[in-house]
């Protein structure tokens, strides 16, 4: 069975064929580290942990790759404005060093919350600025860029296939440009390298063969990809927002540095939207998984939710669809925890299930047949959860995992008899959920039925 992805650059799904046999080399455009991560953004790091999760079902070794931004990226995409890293520390009163760590910390938090696996390798910008320099020198020997009074620039017009990850109208945007570029040749040039404004320190400034200041945005993900996973890898993931300039100018940069599309597959998520407004740290509403956790959500009930769409298409939150998620995968939890252990997955889901995530990562449908196999009465129930435990390791709800608020006292053995009592009271079968009660007694547990759910007493 042949796993098939959309690559953005070809416009069209194509079926994976690695670089290397039984390898797969993956990174993803990581947080710029000013602030908190919102649920918008996460979503991205939810699909690309799929995506990572599915490479592994079928049997590629994965190296994961994401960077850390903390220097370079400009309040402007226009390469003008502050360094966001320097306007957080105004913002906050500490260093910029210190809000690095601090927001670098908190994204590693909320990829534990979420159950999203720990990528191979996290590279920060700040301990790759030899690299970057490397890179950039590498470009000004092809005759590739340009100084200005505030930078090194990139001339976007010597690379002929610029902007054809985003079918770029270079062309209309030239002439359509209705802000100053000032010194820039093409609207469409991005900074290399910046230089640190006279007689101002920056926190975060480095010496150059070019003179003082910090490298742009765009060169940190280029360079340190092409340290870890070569010049020419397999998959590069990002947000959709990246494919007009960050990821059509890293690839600017490959060509001139390496020769190569620097990866093989590109791969974007789409938004996650309040009353069709993108979330962005900017909008309305800014919300985080803290957020969620004090209004008493679980983060994995978000990640179940996001799951539900797929990650090309663009979704819009509200309480009332992550309630519903909530409701939904709280049913999930019990029908599992009701079936038995000890079975073997079935093969007519299995076969159905690998269709399904290896079609472009189809999460929707692979939920939707779990519900499908919850309610079919021709699958054993121990064979159920087995199914269910594999489709999991791609989804990462952590079924297996959870425990009723209720009996998280009890031992599990426990816990099993009385969610499988619930289930049995939920399909009338009087004579199971009795068994089952007199069962719980003889361990020294009464059982209480709740309207959600039950709770668990020492007699």
């Amino acid at each position: 069975m042949t796993l098939n992805l959309f690559d953005t650059y070809t416009r069209e799904v194509r079926e994976f064929v690695p670089i290397n046999q039984g390898e797969a080399s993956l990174y993803c455009c990581g947080p710029t580290v000013y602030n908190y991560a919102h649920i918008g953004n996460l979503r991205t790091y939810i699909f690309e942990d799929v995506l990572r999760r599915t490479l592994e079902l079928n049997d590629y070794q994965v190296k994961h790759v994401v960077n850390i931004t903390d220097v370079g990226h400009l309040v402007s995409d226009a390469d003008d404005g502050e360094d966001k890293m320097e306007a957080g520390s105004a913002r906050t009163g500490k260093t910029a060093w210190e809000i690095a760590q601090i927001y670098t910390d908190a994204f590693m938090a909320d990829l534990e919350r979420l159950n999203i696996k720990t990528p191979t390798i996290m590279c920060k910008a700040t301990d790759h600025i030899p690299e970057q320099i490397e890179a950039i020198r590498q470009i000004e020997a092809k005759g590739m860029c340009y100084r200005t009074s505030d930078g090194i620039y990139f001339d976007t017009s010597k690379d002929p296939e610029y902007g054809y990850l985003a079918r770029l109208d270079k062309e209309g945007l030239q002439q359509g440009a209705r802000v100053d570029q000032g010194e820039k040749r093409n609207v469409t040039d991005f900074a290399l390298w910046k230089f640190s404004p006279e007689n101002e320190q920056r926190q975060m400034e480095w010496d150059s063969p070019w003179g003082k200041g910090f490298p742009g945005w765009h060169i940190e993900c280029s360079a340190m990809a092409a340290k870890y996973l070569g010049p020419l890898f397999d998959i590069h993931c990002g947000g959709k927002d990246h494919i007009p300039i960050h990821h059509s100018n890293e690839i600017a940069q490959a060509h001139a540095c390496y020769g190569t599309n620097l990866s093989n597959y590109w791969l974007h998520g789409y938004f996650l939207q309040t009353d069709n407004e993108k979330m962005s740290k900017s909008s309305g509403e800014f919300l985080t998984t803290t957020t969620l956790i004090e209004k008493n959500y679980e983060p994995v009930s978000y990640r179940y939710f996001c799951l539900l769409a797929h990650y090309r298409s663009d979704i819009l939150f509200s309480w009332e669809s992550l309630n519903s998620a909530v409701k939904a995968l709280s049913r999930m939890r019990e029908a599992y925890f009701s079936w038995n252990k000890g079975g073997v997955a079935s093969e007519a889901y299995t076969s159905k299930f690998k269709a399904y995530i290896n079609d472009d990562l189809n999460t929707s449908r692979t939920i939707a047949l779990i519900w499908e196999l919850i309610k079919d009465d021709n699958v054993a129930d121990e064979d159920k959860r087995a199914t269910v435990d594999l489709i999991d390791t791609v989804l990462g709800l952590e079924l297996s995992e959870w425990v009723p608020a209720t009996a998280q006292q009890a031992p599990a053995e426990a816990v099993e008899l009385a969610t499988r009592r619930q289930q049995a009271r939920s399909d009338k079968n009087w004579a199971v959920a009795d068994q089952l009660r007199d069962e719980l007694n003889e361990m020294g547990f009464e059982v209480v039925d709740k309207q959600d759910g039950f709770e668990l007493n020492k007699l």
